[in-house]
């Protein structure tokens, strides 16, 4: 594949050109599904919200935090998804409003908190899992199976993201069945008024943790644009996608929250990860239990196969771009992956996989927010720059509107990054520190021909 940058022309669209083999295109179903494991993969981990701020705040956070933050990130990556159709989406939108610094460094914030958030999904898998084999709660057994499971869906995502797609289909619908259930069973069982406990008595409120699994639950909207290329009439079919994946992952989350808060009265500090399948056994019995664990683990796989799909083509897209060497680009010839950016990841997440829960995603967390920043400034400087672009989908708003819109979902990411710890704060610095450089670090290549690059 190679995409054709906007170099001498702004509004020239960075397109992706198909290889001579090219691959089968992303469909309406499968990317509704790829959108939703990329975002939230079922309702696994939101528990803590509950433990966090108690059972009123969660339920209105999950009601509000949807409509406030992840529908103007949908917005937003529907119109320049459709107006910059390449691998490589929120760097492309950087580079095209402030140049190629910012796409790099928009590249790099987005990259590593996608491999770091790629890290929490083997780590609840094993949460969830141990509460059947509790020989995997420590030690060398759960480090092996977090090593083995990263290293065999890292070769299923090698097979080829139309695979993934259909693959995503099947597991959603799998994933989701015993919520379902749990949810039926637990209607007679209800007792509305505890949807109004503030939590109880003498604990205190977690606001860092509340937000934090707040926004890690209902981010990366936008790492779907990073398969642009791979999309069949992305003009259409995102806009459509993205919008069917807010009514899903909104449903998804509220459902079961209702019914679980509402039928079962436990102590708050109970609602740790992993408490659904607690729940189960409260509500059903030992089967519904057993059938959330393979729930879990499924919807694992699901998150794990689309966010590794677009840290992958993210690296290819920024290869086609320029920022990265060639090689990054290079695809298999039996499967048409991008087999060096699916390892490239794979390793680092990896490296990180062995993090404490908490701190995998707020550091994942910051660094997203630094990058949604960029984004929606990127969005509002290209619609002010360039009003005549080709937008196929358009947001119907003016320009004053959509700095409200954004501006709302802004000021809650400054609040998520203000009350971080000290230990993300340094962490995230040191990440940025690192992006910087390797900007200039590509630059000192790409004069000395220490490596092969695309031309710009």
């Amino acid at each position: 594949m190679q995409s054709v940058p906007p170099a001498d022309n702004p509004q020239q669209l960075p397109v992706t050109i198909a290889a001579k083999k090219a691959p089968k295109k992303l469909t309406l179903i499968p990317l509704i599904f790829l959108i939703y494991f990329e975002v939230a993969g079922g309702p696994y981990g939101e528990e803590p919200t509950v433990q966090a701020a108690g059972p009123l705040f969660a339920l209105l956070g999950f009601s509000i935090f949807p409509l406030i933050w992840g529908i103007p990130q949908a917005l937003v990556t529907a119109e320049l998804s459709t107006a910059y159709p390449g691998n490589g989406g929120f760097v492309i939108w950087a580079e095209c409003a402030f140049g190629p610094f910012f796409g790099s460094l928009m590249g790099s914030w987005k990259f590593l908190s996608l491999v770091i958030n790629m890290a929490t999904f083997p780590v609840l898998c094993i949460t969830y899992v141990e509460k059947v084999l509790p020989a995997l709660g420590s030690g060398w057994p759960r480090n092996l199976v977090i090593f083995i499971s990263t290293l065999v869906l890292s070769f299923v995502n090698y097979t080829g993201v139309t695979n993934v797609g259909y693959a995503a289909v099947l597991l959603g619908l799998v994933s989701l069945s015993p919520f379902v259930v749990m949810s039926v069973m637990a209607i007679p069982k209800i007792h509305p008024h505890r949807w109004l406990s503030l939590g109880q008595k003498g604990m205190k409120k977690d606001w860092n943790l509340f937000f934090n699994i707040l926004s890690w639950n209902l981010n990366f909207w936008d790492n779907v644009s990073t398969l642009a290329g791979e999309v069949d009439r992305p003009s259409k079919t995102f806009p459509l996608a993205l919008f069917t994946a807010v009514i899903l992952i909104t449903v998804s989350y509220m459902i079961p929250l209702f019914a679980v808060i509402g039928a079962i009265s436990v102590d708050q500090n109970e609602w740790g990860p992993g408490f659904y399948a607690t729940a189960a056994d409260m509500i059903a019995g030992k089967w519904l239990k057993y059938w959330m664990e393979v729930g879990a683990v499924l919807s694992v796989v699901g998150l794990f196969e689309a966010q590794l799909s677009s840290s992958a083509y993210q690296l290819l897209g920024m290869a086609d771009l320029g920022m990265l060497p060639k090689f990054f680009a290079v695809r298999s010839k039996w499967f048409n992956t991008p087999w060096v950016g699916i390892l490239f990841s794979t390793m680092i997440t990896l490296a990180v996989s062995y993090m404490d829960f908490t701190d995998i995603i707020s550091s994942a967390n910051f660094m997203y927010n630094l990058g949604m920043l960029l984004e929606f400034s990127s969005f509002l400087w290209l619609r002010r720059k360039l009003p005549e672009l080709e937008r196929p989908y358009r947001i119907p708003m003016r320009l004053p509107g959509l700095i409200v819109m954004c501006l709302i979902p802004s000021g809650l990411l400054v609040l998520i990054m203000a009350i971080a710890t000290k230990t993300v704060y340094l962490v995230s610095g040191l990440m940025t520190v690192g992006a910087i450089a390797w900007y200039f670090f590509m630059n000192f290549c790409k004069s000395r021909q220490l490596f092969k690059f695309d031309k710009r």
